[in-house]
């Protein structure tokens, strides 16, 4: 699994246990792996900046917990979905907006360092952080919608919910795959300039 993907376990969970298990079962679960992927990533030397979805996931499940414990028949209890997946949107904007976007200190831990500071990284992980905020984005407007209509009406928001993860995250495994083929080509195509030219050189000398 890869990082990006993995950092959501704490979401992914918190999205199917609210609309079995309650939302206060999900909440504790949710700061429980949360903090579990936390110290996982670093013992393993992975730095803040490549933690930033756990991070925001163990704030924003702390508070719910508390909230849930507090006053477990909130109103808010009813829009929880959708209120978690604008977190997420709100998490990933911001870190567009201060130009440090959420996937830059993943990506660093596949790539080499010398690739860390050129556009072309810089611009992908964009890219990528930019399709995670939009699926954010649209989960929270289409699960909000739900609720307001029918509250009751978990399993619904739960499966958009998920879709929210799957589809960017199908989205980033292609989109990685093509430069990866791109680049490739590239390099072949590097390769090929280079040895007509030293044939040429060869012929004239």
């Amino acid at each position: 699994m890869s990082g990006s993907v993995r950092g959501f376990i704490p979401w992914i969970a918190f999205a199917v246990l609210s609309g079995t298990a309650g939302w206060e079962t999900a909440a504790i679960t949710a700061v429980a792996l949360s903090v579990v992927l936390l110290l996982r990533n670093r013992r393993a030397g992975v730095g803040l900046d490549a933690n930033v979805i756990e991070l925001s996931a163990a704030v924003f499940f702390v508070a719910v917990a508390i909230l849930a414990h507090v006053q477990p028949h909130s109103p808010l209890r009813d829009g929880v979905g959708a209120l978690s997946s604008a977190w997420l949107a709100l998490t990933a904007w911001a870190s567009l907006a201060i130009s440090r976007p959420f996937t830059l200190g993943i990506a660093r831990r596949s790539v080499p360092e010398q690739l860390w500071n050129t556009p072309q990284f810089r611009r992908a992980n964009n890219v990528i952080t930019s399709v995670w905020a939009a699926g954010f984005t649209v989960t929270a407007l289409v699960c909000g919608a739900i609720d307001l209509t029918d509250p009751h009406a978990s399993l619904a928001t739960t499966l958009i919910q998920v879709a929210g993860f799957v589809v960017p995250a199908v989205f980033t495994l292609r989109y990685q795959e093509s430069r990866r083929r791109l680049a490739a080509q590239s390099a072949q195509t590097a390769r090929a300039a280079q040895a007509g030219q030293a044939a040429v050189f060869t012929k004239e000398s």
